[in-house]
């Protein structure tokens, strides 16, 4: 019931308008350590209240700690070596099946960014019938990502006899399909480019998806967000606020230093495309989508 409350009062701060809390300058800011497992543009909200001051405003000194997998993540949370997590839809789900008591309380992120690509002879949904996929993990977030696109396309993984093989990180998984290790995959779109320029084919594009999906969240152990509503609810506000940030195209250039920082990338090009991917996943609605789970 408090959990509920909260999230009602976190979804009702969420209105633009209503962004209008006074900094908290004076004081100084609460430490607040976030782990998280990905390695992409998801982590951008976060990213971005960091490197722009915008959690300081709200007496927050918040920081983002990268792990090697999603599990990693929660076990540090429960060893309250961090005090929250940034984890995706496919750990969440398996945390709070596993009997941890997990309140997630907002998602910037509610579209897939990637294509489903597939080799050059794969015309259409009929012709996957037996085909390798290549992921990641099984379970994890990336493995989620496919199976939603599939079901997208009406597609049953059981009766269509697909394969799936864990191949790796997204690089990795493309130099598979270029190399005929697996025959389908659901590829970012900057890692998309080079397959289909050599004549792969894009089979549906999982941002177009109507089916509900809610990307990594903002999560932490119930009784903590009990017992800390008024910090959860500055928290919520600074998010809204580095969301609106990246919305607003006036700060393109600041977002893409972010992003070019936070995933290294070199070319001026690469940071135009994480970029765009970024702006198509991001959504102001950051109050958890229940239909998603």
């Amino acid at each position: 019931m408090v959990l509920g409350k909260l999230i009602s009062a976190v979804a009702r701060a969420l209105v633009i308008g209503a962004i209008v809390a006074t900094p908290l300058l004076a004081q100084t800011p609460e430490r607040f350590r976030v782990s998280y497992g990905g390695y992409n543009e998801t982590a951008t909200p976060m990213w971005v209240g960091i490197e722009r001051g915008i959690f300081k405003k709200y007496g927050i000194d918040a920081s983002m700690i990268q792990v090697r997998s999603g599990a990693l993540s929660v076990a540090a949370l429960m060893a309250r070596e961090v005090d929250a997590v940034w984890p995706a839809q496919s750990t969440i789900l398996s945390t709070v099946q596993g009997g941890i008591k997990l309140g997630c309380i907002a998602s910037a992120i509610n579209k897939i960014p990637r294509l489903l690509v597939v080799r050059k002879d794969i015309t259409s949904v009929e012709d996957l019938r037996g085909k390798v996929v290549g992921v990641q993990s099984i379970g994890g977030g990336f493995w989620l990502q496919t199976m939603i696109i599939f079901d997208g396309l009406g597609v049953d993984p059981d009766k269509h006899g697909l394969k799936f093989r864990v191949i790796g990180d997204g690089p990795v998984i493309a130099q598979a399909l270029s190399t005929g290790n697996i025959d389908v995959a659901a590829m970012t779109y900057s890692l998309s480019e080079a397959p289909l320029k050599a004549g792969f084919k894009s089979l549906i594009d999982g941002a177009e998806l109507k089916a509900p999906y809610q990307g990594p969240s903002m999560c932490a152990l119930k009784d903590v967000l009990a017992s800390r509503q008024e910090f959860f609810l500055r928290l919520m506000k600074g998010l809204a606020e580095s969301t609106a940030f990246i919305l607003d195209s006036g700060n393109k250039r600041e977002v893409i230093k972010v992003l070019m920082k936070n995933l290294r990338l070199a070319k001026a090009e690469d940071g135009e495309a994480s970029y765009r991917v970024l702006r198509l996943m991001t959504t102001l609605e950051l109050a958890p989508n229940p239909a998603a789970f």
